[in-house]
């Protein structure tokens, strides 16, 4: 049957593009459609969506109303996971100074608040945290931030959401005296450093989660921290076991902010997530949502489009540290003034990239013309913003629907980002 003969999608026969809107779903996918409908009941509309994502009629229910009692994982199914919860239990126990050492992204920014909060819940001294200058000290670990930390005090090293490949960094702490644990989630290189690593990419892990995004991987961990504690009598009446589902909240944040696939755990936590956020328990994200001018509970969408970029923007053209410091604040009058701050820094990364895109389009197409038969687009500019190089790369991609790569120079060198289709 040719396409003119196939009814219009919702009768849309010219969109305001001027195409011709056509059904997603082949003849398999509208049997499975209806059998969504009849078998659970649910809006024909809502049946073709998930039956377009692959969902059949034995896992709508769990699709649409996913429970963390049905997905959460044993965290021993981890590797390295029972050795980095007995290392992190006996420093709470001996009162241990820790570092933290976390990306300047969102899922950094939350995976060092929940460690944090436990920390501060179970009674421990509180943490040293450390989020690397994107510009100045770049990705990962690095050996003088680790020197630095070391002086003062620290001998166990938590890297979150980074380190599953820093050999150079890791093997100055072992130097140093200073235990190293990795909670990651990127992919993994076939050596390891030396270092617990727990990181369901790591290439002999068996777990099936590699689709969590650090956060998720640092909740995981902390259930198999307090279940340690536990068997150990930690916690007492005066100490009592912190709820860690009210930690949801980050973890719903950092999994949409770096944009892991919201199935089978994923969507459970961030359901959750979006529910403790809703009740808005903490001062950070509360005052966070107010500058962003939310409206209504929170959905998905805002912890995309609104929370993450906010937070993101201290690490992409201010101080790398303040998203991170914002999310484990008790003081609601501190917690607005940051608030405020990263959305001002906000609306300066938005003015930023906008000037920069518009050269960067303009190279790119020069390029386009010159040539139709591009691998990639490579576009650079003098004194670009190096923070903004990766959102400028995937405006790139999209756009033209090519790989890009952007180079910031200052001076001969340049600070580059690149987007893969």
């Amino acid at each position: 049957m040719s396409d003119s003969m196939v009814p219009a999608f919702l009768g849309v026969e010219r969109s305001v593009l001027g195409r011709r809107w056509r059904g997603r779903l082949d003849a398999r996918g509208e049997a499975q459609a209806l059998a969504l409908t009849q078998a659970h009941g649910i809006d024909d509309f809502l049946a073709r969506v998930i039956a377009g994502r692959g969902v059949t009629v034995a896992d709508a229910a769990g699709y649409l109303d996913p429970k963390l009692r049905d997905l959460l994982p044993d965290p021993s199914s981890l590797r390295d996971m029972d050795a980095a919860t007995s290392r992190l239990a006996h420093a709470i126990e001996r009162s241990e100074q820790i570092a933290i050492f976390g990306d300047y992204d969102v899922d950094g920014a939350c995976s060092s608040a929940l460690l944090i909060d436990f920390w501060r819940a179970a009674g421990a001294p509180e943490p040293l945290l450390h989020i690397p200058d994107r510009i100045i000290e770049g990705y990962g670990p690095n050996v003088e931030a680790i020197r630095d930390l070391a002086a003062r005090g620290a001998t166990l090293l938590v890297t979150v959401d980074c380190g599953t490949s820093s050999h150079e960094a890791f093997a100055a702490a072992s130097a140093l005296g200073v235990d190293v644990i990795v909670l990651d989630h990127h992919q993994a290189p076939e050596i390891l450093p030396d270092a617990l690593v727990v990181n369901p990419n790591r290439l002999d892990d068996l777990s099936g989660q590699g689709a969590l995004c650090a956060a998720g991987v640092v909740f995981l961990v902390l259930v198999g921290l307090s279940r340690t504690l536990r068997a150990r009598g930690w916690w007492s009446d005066d100490r009592p076991e912190p709820d860690l589902l009210a930690a949801l909240d980050l973890v719903a944040l950092a999994t949409v902010a770096d944009v892991s696939p919201l199935a089978r755990l994923n969507r459970a936590l961030v359901a959750k997530g979006l529910m403790v956020m809703g009740a808005r328990s903490r001062p950070g994200l509360a005052a966070l949502m107010d500058a962003a001018r939310l409206d209504g509970p929170p959905r998905a969408y805002h912890l995309g489009f609104a929370l993450g970029p906010r937070i993101n923007a201290g690490g992409r053209i201010g101080d790398a540290g303040l998203g991170a410091r914002l999310l484990t604040l008790a003081d609601g009058m501190e917690a607005r003034r940051i608030a405020l701050e990263l959305d001002r820094l906000n609306g300066e990364r938005q003015v930023v990239e906008r000037m920069i895109l518009e050269q960067a389009v303009a190279e790119a197409e020069a390029q386009l013309a010159g040539s139709n038969r591009l691998s990639c687009l490579v576009v650079h500019g003098q004194d670009w913003h190096p923070g903004v190089v990766g959102l400028i790369a995937s405006r790139l991609k999209e756009r033209f629907n090519t790989p890009a790569f952007v180079i910031a120079f200052n001076g001969e060198y340049g600070t580059g980002s690149g987007r893969s289709l």
